[in-house]
């Protein structure tokens, strides 16, 4: 197959989408397969990763793919869903994946929760593809576990700065810090970038890391901690995870469906601490457990890769049910600069 994806690879640290494109890339080649990352007529698969023609990363657009096939119809377009407004607050996301689903012949989702919401159309094949880290990067190879002695490190990293990414949780932690008999029971290590007006007193706080730089800075603690709010997937659970640390995970959004079984889960401020105080508990049991964690890269990888397949051999079908104009509205809403 040759593979079309619309987003081009930065070096450094950019975000979950990068390193999801980063892994499918380099698996699809190990395969065989060819890639390349803006629109082409031969192209078996076109991949839509993000709406926005503001992203610098993104090489073709919703509207670019629908004119391509107006042109190429051999070419079969999929979308791959990974965000939506409840995640960061924002009120134009869900239309603009909606909009570009229009151009769509299937759908991947990076969980069930986030298929469930109101961000595509309905019309186009959906399928549900997790998430998953490079295990050459992030593994428990260096990892020193919790003694039982000294404090409990918990660390959490975000690229994105928004309030939703668990800053309540997280300025919570930050006056636990301060307190008796916190302050010498546990440490907590924030990376990434911060949103405005927020300042940690008592939390360690580390510019935002990548690739083998970033896993390290993992493995120097004992529990991961995401508090995010309607997170759809993300990446950073999963890393600290492959990295060999147990969970501390919010009950919201995907976060279950990637991290029940692995720790331990709570619902807000109200009841974090109870789950510190449960994960220092059974944090042996855990760290058994995280042998099996599933989400890697290749795994990942390798579901999209024989969602691309599948749909090629049946291309010809695909094809002749396309009709492009279906909703000439919705169509020209494509074009439209998002």
């Amino acid at each position: 197959m040759k593979v079309a994806i619309g987003q081009r690879i930065a070096e450094g640290p950019w975000g979950g989408g990068n390193n999801f494109v980063r892994a499918l890339a380099e698996r699809l080649k190990l395969k065989g397969h060819s890639v390349v990352f803006d629109l082409q007529p031969d192209a078996d698969i076109a991949l839509i990763t993000d709406p926005r023609r503001r992203n610098p990363l993104v090489t073709f657009t919703p509207g670019n793919v629908l004119r391509h096939i107006a042109r190429y119809p051999k070419v079969l377009v999929v979308h791959r869903i990974n965000e939506c407004d409840e995640r960061k607050g924002t009120r134009t996301m869900n239309w603009r994946l909606r909009t570009a689903n229009y151009a769509a012949d299937a759908t991947a989702f990076i969980a069930s929760w986030l298929r469930d919401l109101r961000v595509w159309r309905g019309e186009s094949e959906p399928a549900v593809i997790l998430n998953g880290a490079d295990t050459n990067v992030f593994c428990p190879l260096g990892n020193q576990p919790w003694d039982g002695a000294g404090p409990l490190r918990l660390v959490t990293h975000h690229w994105g700065g928004n309030r939703l990414k668990g800053f309540d949780v997280y300025q919570r932690l930050d006056a636990m810090l301060a307190e008796p008999p916190w302050r010498d029971r546990i440490a907590f290590t924030y990376v990434g970038n911060l949103p405005s007006g927020i300042e940690f007193r008592h939390v360690r706080h580390v510019e935002p890391l990548a690739g083998d730089a970033l896993a390290d800075e993992l493995r120097r603690h004992h529990v991961y901690v995401t508090a995010s709010i309607n997170e759809p997937a993300g990446m950073h659970h999963i890393e600290g995870a492959l990295c060999g640390l147990p969970l501390i995970y919010r009950r919201s959004g995907a976060l279950p469906e990637y991290c029940d079984g692995y720790g331990e889960p709570f619902d807000g401020p109200e009841d974090f601490v109870t789950a510190v105080e449960r994960m220092g508990q059974s944090y042996g049991r855990w760290c058994e457990r995280l042998a099996s964690y599933p989400h890697t890269a290749e795994a990942m990888s390798d579901g999209y890769i024989e969602f691309f397949e599948s749909l090629v051999a049946r291309r010809d079908e695909i094809v002749a049910q396309r009709r492009l104009w279906r909703d000439p509205v919705a169509g020209l809403a494509t074009q439209l600069p998002m």
